[in-house]
């Protein structure tokens, strides 16, 4: 049997960090420590997913009412089956991933089959401030080759040119958060082509998808809140020509995986993203940016502390997690 624990920590942003839905200032996670009869352990955080209503407490809950021990067997495809997608599943599987790491001496990149893990880029996300702000994070950030920009249904176009500004050269992609509508963004299409943004992501609201039916338009879209799970994806298709993979959303990495497989077959592009969190987080969602366009994996840039061993961040140089952190 595998003995399972969990605890709550919360870890300080830098600053406030603001988008369409609100502003933070510290990142509450749920860590699962598993521990089988030979003492190896493996571990692995979520954050969940906050606007469906998830909280540290209420993931470990779900995780408590599987029971304080859990068959040695247990694997991806059987947690997928005992527990709905999201940030309890996600925080269990990517623990198994790590465990079995542990038991067999092979990295979880290998396991999952995948080429020896390469350096990635990651975007610097930038949240929404006021121009003052927005002038200074832009020239905080001019080493880093590509930005997220958080926008709303007031705030967008003029921050785009602020940015640009301040940071010439940097590739951008602007995120609305579910801020915008149809009409919004047809009307903000040209500018933000103007000023050089290359991808936009979920500007209209999850279940609005069949609004962006027909849409002509000059900068691609990625679905965030709209792309849930391995299901959600063929809804996508036509609408959207990215979907963001989400462990916290899609609930771990054995899911993550699938939908890379699928996205594949459907011929969506995929970035890979995280709902904020340490290392430990980024951990398994590193291995699912090597199959991805865009990686949005920069949650431990915004925090103040982060784990030890970090993963090492140069610029937007994210390279591959110390097995002695996960995997």
């Amino acid at each position: 049997m595998i003995r399972c624990e969990t605890r709550i920590e919360r870890w300080e942003l830098i600053e406030p960090f603001a988008t369409a839905r609100d502003s933070i200032t510290h990142i509450p996670v749920l860590v699962a420590r598993l521990e089988d009869a030979g003492g190896r352990v493996g571990w692995a955080e979520a954050a969940g997913v906050d606007y469906d209503g998830e909280t540290p407490e209420s993931m470990a809950a779900e995780i408590a009412a599987l029971g304080a021990t859990l068959p040695e067997a247990l694997d991806g495809e059987a947690l997928r089956a005992r527990l709905p997608a999201g940030g309890a599943r996600n925080a269990l599987d990517c623990a198994l991933w790590d465990l079995r790491a542990k038991q067999s001496g092979v990295a979880a990149a290998e396991r999952a089959g995948l080429a020896p893990l390469r350096p990635v880029t990651t975007v610097l996300t930038l949240g929404l401030a006021d121009e003052a702000a927005t002038r200074r994070k832009a020239r905080a950030a001019t080493a880093y080759p590509i930005l997220k920009l958080k926008l709303d249904a007031e705030r967008h176009v003029d921050i785009v040119r602020i940015v640009r500004e301040e940071h010439p050269h940097a590739r951008l992609i602007v995120d609305a958060n579910q801020a915008w509508t149809r009409v919004q963004l047809e009307r903000l299409l040209p500018p933000l082509a103007a000023l050089g943004v290359e991808l936009i992501e979920q500007p209209l609201a999850r279940g609005d998808d069949a609004a962006l039916e027909g849409l002509r338009s000059a900068v691609p879209l990625a679905a965030d809140e709209s792309c849930t799970d391995e299901a959600s994806l063929a809804g996508l298709c036509g609408r959207y020509r990215y979907a963001n993979v989400k462990l916290d959303k899609c609930g771990g990495l054995t899911e993550a995986l699938a939908m890379v497989r699928r996205a594949g077959a459907l011929g969506l592009g995929l970035m890979v993203g995280n709902m904020c969190g340490t290392s430990l987080a980024m951990a398994p969602g590193f291995l699912v940016a090597q199959s991805c366009d865009y990686v949005d994996l920069d949650g431990p840039l915004l925090q103040r502390l982060d784990r030890d061993p970090a993963i090492r961040f140069e610029a937007g140089r994210m390279e591959p997690p110390d097995r002695r952190l996960w995997g």
